[in-house]
């Protein structure tokens, strides 16, 4: 089996092992989401680095939920270069900075995703979010962050400071392959794992809607006939509470 294969063979094996290793956590985390999108919320999300990949695949796009509301900062995301989002990702201090520009409503889901969990602004973001009675969850790799050292100030890890953890199933270092000769491996995990754990959830709450009477508000791929004006009269009612949809 060559190296592509068996990055495929590992990928099957972690997807098919997330959702039951965390049953009881996913359970209660789209229950939450669901209590508080049927009563007007919006459900938020927050990572930094390529784990704003994540925040990115739940918003804005076919068959997601259209109440998600991403805290997508530019400076620390990929293409802010490591020089920038590298350093301000450790800072402490800016995680009050977003949240106070998202003002995200008592009772709401924050979903913080972050492999390592272990640098301060998601931790921090974590720690305020439920001070304002917020419901957080995290998407984590929990091997890789229980062998790692926070650079938190009072040590503390995502893990440890939310109220629902749903832990990916990855490896330390995240990459999983061996190539001969390469002194490193290669073939992340993280990506894919957490934009599956998300859309598993958001499957589940519009399972909710339905089980309950309800129709789940979910987008329509704009590139059909029809599809752009039907979800933009859906958007309106979550306008004031989404700033990108505007």
């Amino acid at each position: 089996m060559g190296p592509v294969e068996r990055y495929g063979e590992v990928l099957s094996e972690k997807l098919s092992q997330v959702l039951a290793k965390n049953s009881k956590s996913f359970s209660e985390s789209a229950a939450e989401i669901y209590k508080s999108l049927s009563s007007g919320g919006v459900w938020h999300l927050f990572g930094t680095g390529h784990s704003s990949m994540v925040v990115q695949e739940a918003f804005h796009r076919a068959g997601g939920l259209i109440p998600v509301n991403p805290w997508l900062e530019e400076y620390l995301m990929p293409q802010a270069g490591p020089s920038r989002n590298g350093p301000l990702e450790k800072l402490s201090g800016l995680a009050q900075v977003i949240f106070d520009f998202y003002r995200p409503k008592e009772g709401e889901v924050l979903t913080l995703i972050s492999n390592s969990g272990i640098n301060p602004t998601v931790v921090e973001m974590a720690e305020i979010a439920r001070l304002k009675n917020l419901k957080t969850m995290a998407i984590t790799n929990l091997e890789h962050s229980k062998s790692c050292q926070s650079r938190h100030a009072k040590s503390k890890k995502l893990f440890e400071v939310c109220d629902y953890v749903l832990d990916t199933g990855g490896v330390k270092g995240d990459a999983v392959i061996q190539i001969p000769h390469l002194d490193v491996p290669v073939g992340p995990l993280s990506t894919i794992l957490g934009s599956f754990i998300i859309n598993s959830l958001a499957i589940s709450v519009c399972e909710s809607f339905s089980k309950n009477g309800g129709v789940a508000p979910v987008y329509l791929s704009s590139n059909v006939p029809e599809g752009q004006k039907r979800n933009r009269t859906l958007e309106i009612k979550y306008l004031d509470q989404i700033p990108r949809l505007r």
